[in-house]
């Protein structure tokens, strides 16, 4: 899955830190990763918690397949010790 949001800059950690604890941080505010249903469940509940409908967004793209889903990476990557790539 690929989440992306953009929010008020006095709610960016909060999103950051959480979103941290599920998927890999791929650029400065998109995620991507595997999450089963029960721990999507839980990290939609925890950012709902810091949610602001009227100023942030937060936009979750799921993948049905792997045979459905091809990564290209142009420029210089995130460096990370943590990062996967699903």
């Amino acid at each position: 899955m690929i989440v992306v949001y953009d929010a008020n800059e006095s709610r960016v950690a909060k999103y950051l830190k959480t979103l941290r604890r599920y998927l890999t941080w791929v650029q400065n505010s998109v995620f991507e990763g595997e999450i089963e249903e029960p721990g999507l469940r839980k990290l939609k509940a925890e950012l709902a918690r810091y949610l602001n409908k009227d100023e942030d967004s937060v936009v979750i793209y799921k993948f049905r397949s792997r045979a459905y889903y091809e990564r290209d990476e142009l420029g210089l990557p995130r460096e990370q010790s943590d990062r996967q790539i699903f």
